[in-house]
């Protein structure tokens, strides 16, 4: 870990330059406000049930039709969230986070609606309202299984994980769990989300006891109609109001193991975007079209855009390997609020791995007015650095910005007491922005905060949008 000269941080602390912006830190956390509103809605709704109930109904009917009311509701608002709406990712601090709390509400969903299929009697059965709840039911859970699949290990019980390569690396679990591991199979059937949301929404519709009460009804029919319609939109709609920009793959750098610079240039209007933000990419390869999200590494000022790319995925492991020089590519709108501009005056930058590529945005992008008093930065990575030389350029062009750079294979690993030790100042006032693995991130994020960082001043990303 490289030394930073603490007579330098004293007179960064006590004097910072006449025109560097006055960085407070986020007063209200941006990430609470989507979660606080679909608690508020859900509260809402339960409130309104109990209220608005019909006479006469018994309690375990009213307990079931109320779960099922409450599922469409989590699922409309998971509609909702991978709507694309600009508005949406601003609500939700970003659309890593708006997808993180899709999957979230969508489980969340898939359980009221199954505790509902076990408790709710039939009382008024019509001819195909069972039908099409089934079809409802068992299509959104099959997705669900297989969105958390990538992560189902998370759910066995630590005595039990030791068993688990027996069972997945046999032959025949591998072979009959091919087509499930491919990104672009998943996502096009999880477009048929809507479709199963629909089928069962209109089952409550044809069934439901409780719709003798008028508000329930209308209240129902707004929720479910609502995130039928942004399910339309998404499908149908927001393929016309997307902003896309035409670029060519201008060169294709190896930088270190297991990562690969794209360098593209425009074709026509040039793609605009804030540092540290990311894009979803189409990219032509030499087997197809490839779409996926990947983290600008690029000045917004420099001529090409530049996406920094991990070796993680069933593309990009062999994308050296399929992208030339001269490659058609489209990018599609800028997203992501990761943005040191919102932190407080003495920060860390924390990045392993293809997780600096958003801070490499950062340092090509800085000047020194822009910068907050004091930023410690943080790169891990096992070997030499990708991008080191130019990271320590660029950092030492900046009085404000400390490096530490850590080689895993001959350091020990960063840990959040390095972090707080060498940061200068209290756990409260300091802001983190951490981008990388997620088993590191979440170790930091937690760290962090129980160390005494404010949740609201702990930044991270989500690279798994599945």
């Amino acid at each position: 870990m490289e030394d930073f000269n603490m007579e330098d941080f004293v007179a960064l602390s006590t004097e910072p330059a006449p025109h560097r912006p006055h960085y407070r830190g986020s007063r209200l956390d941006a990430k609470l406000i989507g979660p606080l509103t679909i608690a508020a809605l859900v509260s809402a709704l339960a409130v309104l049930w109990v209220v608005a109930r019909p006479s006469g109904e018994g309690f375990e009917q009213l307990v079931g039709e109320w779960l099922g009311a409450e599922g469409v509701l989590l699922l409309s608002i998971g509609l909702v969230l991978i709507s694309t709406l600009r508005w949406v990712e601003r609500w939700f601090n970003g659309v890593d986070h708006a997808a993180l709390w899709h999957r979230r509400v969508n489980i969340a969903g898939m359980l009221a609606i199954s505790v509902h299929a076990l408790v709710t009697g039939d009382v008024r059965e019509t001819t195909v309202g069972p039908t099409l709840g089934q079809i409802g039911l068992f299509g959104l859970l099959a997705l669900t299984v297989w969105a958390i699949a990538p992560r189902w290990l998370s759910f066995v019980p630590q005595r039990f994980r030791g068993l688990v390569p027996r069972v997945t690396g046999s032959r025949v679990v591998r072979l009959a769990g091919v087509p499930f591991r491919s990104y672009a199979v998943w996502r096009f059937f999880h477009r048929f989300t809507g479709v199963f949301v629909a089928a069962g929404f209109v089952h409550g519709l044809l069934d439901a006891s409780m719709f003798d009460s008028a508000v329930l009804r209308w209240t129902y029919l707004v929720i479910g109609g609502t995130g039928l319609a942004f399910y339309v939109y998404r499908e149908l709609l927001a393929r016309r109001f997307a902003r896309t920009y035409d670029y060519q793959v201008d060169s294709v750098q190896p930088i270190g193991a297991n990562l690969v610079e794209i360098s593209l240039k425009p074709l026509g209007r040039r793609f605009e975007y804030r540092a540290g933000q990311f894009a979803i990419l189409y990219l032509e390869a030499k087997d197809g079209w490839h779409r996926h999200p990947f983290s600008i590494a690029s000045a917004p000022a420099d001529a090409n855009v530049r996406v920094a790319v991990g070796a993680l995925g069933d593309f990009t492991s062999n994308i050296a390997d399929l992208v030339e020089p001269g490659m058609p590519a489209v990018i599609n709108s800028p997203h992501g609020h990761f943005d040191y501009r919102r932190g407080t005056d003495h920060q860390a930058w924390i990045a392993g791995g293809i997780g600096v590529a958003p801070i490499l945005s950062w340092l090509r992008d800085a000047t020194s007015e822009t910068l907050p008093a004091r930023v410690d930065l943080y790169f891990s990575s096992r070997g030499p650095a990708p991008y080191g030389d130019e990271i320590r350029a660029l950092s030492a062009r900046h009085d404000a910005i400390h490096l530490h750079l850590i080689d895993t294979s001959t350091e020990p690993r960063l840990t959040v007491e390095d972090v707080l030790t060498t940061a200068g100042c209290s756990p409260r006032e300091l802001s983190a922005f951490i981008c990388g693995p997620e088993a590191m991130v979440s170790a930091f994020q937690r760290g962090l905060v129980r160390a005494g960082a404010r949740a609201a001043n702990v930044h991270r990303e989500y690279f798994n949008l599945r």
